[in-house]
């Protein structure tokens, strides 16, 4: 039987005979981009110059319109699928369904002519990501160490609102995350009722702007290169400073600092400084959500994704001791 999965050497997960996902292949003329994250934007220029069509969804163009500049994605065929949209090449069939990470973040179901069933998770969170059943399964495995796990999810969002509402009473709150995350947390705080102005730098005012757009309610931002943002700031009011995660040995030094992480396991906060705390806010499923994605799916085989960041070997031996479904690391 032909193999109809596989993770190449160069990160491209390959599904079915025509579909790269998340990687350059040069036998490929589709290209799929799950999300806006860089380890899956790997190999997009030359998919962009050599690929018939790069397909992603419409929020997933945005972000990289913004991330890249605008020009970027006009150097090749690029088309946008709705979820659920199926699209057909030659004689298979590619579908896009939701996956709860950052904005726009899509599985990636592929049905050839045999009825074989072929998805890729590309990165998800199990709370919010509908289960596709499928006979081939690519997992990611970010969190794929049996160790991996976060019982107390729950209470996250909680504790992220009453640190931030303690911070307020000093002044400014200085956030650090990554770019999905960092409106996830914009969002939470909303909906928690905290009013305050936000301020953030350019890039991550247009990536919320994105947000915005594509129907998440982030209230009041202002850029902190304006006025009345760079007026917030100085004056330590109270607001929350939005800023990506490679800025924090650079801005808000000796100020209340909280950065969000999925790299924490032992507990929901950790005090770090004086008057800075890592909170763990994931966006990813932790190793009991991972099996329980694998449990639902009903695949006859998996594979866990060992070019990215996590333990695919791991993870496969554990579903095959654990669910007794053959699975294996690749590459």
């Amino acid at each position: 039987m032909a193999v109809k999965a596989s993770v190449t050497r160069k990160g491209a997960v390959l599904l079915g005979k025509y579909v790269a996902c998340d990687g350059f292949h040069e036998t490929r003329p589709l290209r799929v981009v799950t999300h806006a994250h860089a380890d899956h934007l790997i190999g997009l220029r030359q998919s962009l110059k050599h690929c018939e069509r790069v397909l992603m969804t419409p929020a997933t163009k945005d972000l990289i319109d913004v991330m890249r500049g605008p020009l970027f994605l006009m150097m090749g065929n690029v088309e946008t699928l709705m979820y659920n949209q199926p699209f057909r090449y030659s004689d298979e069939e590619i579908t896009f369904h939701f996956a709860d990470h950052i904005l726009g973040a899509a599985q990636v179901l592929v049905e050839d002519n045999e009825g074989t069933r072929i998805l890729y998770t590309g990165d998800f969170k199990l709370r919010g990501t509908p289960t596709v059943e499928a006979d081939v399964l690519v997992i990611e495995a970010t969190y794929g160490c049996p160790s991996r796990t976060r019982p107390f999810d729950a209470s996250v969002e909680n504790v992220l609102v009453s640190l931030v509402e303690q911070g307020l009473q000093e002044g400014t709150v200085y956030v650090f995350g990554y770019h999905g995350k960092i409106q996830e947390v914009m969002q939470i705080l909303r909906k928690a009722k905290i009013r305050v102005p936000f301020v953030a730098p350019e890039k991550v005012f247009h990536v919320s702007k994105v947000c915005e757009k594509h129907g998440m309610r982030l209230g009041t931002i202002l850029l902190s290169t304006e006025d009345e943002g760079r007026k917030l700031l100085r004056s330590n009011s109270p607001c929350v400073a939005f800023y990506h995660m490679g800025s924090r040995h650079k801005v808000g030094q000796g100020s209340f600092r909280v950065c969000v992480s999925g790299w924490e396991f032992r507990s929901v906060c950790r005090r770090i400084g004086d008057r800075e705390y890592v909170v763990a806010l994931s966006d990813h499923s932790d190793f009991e959500d991972l099996l329980e994605y694998v449990r639902r799916c009903r695949p006859k085989e998996v594979i866990t994704d060992n070019y990215r960041v996590g333990d695919a070997v791991a993870l496969a031996r554990e579903i095959w001791r654990r669910l007794k479904i053959p699975a294996k690391a690749v590459p």
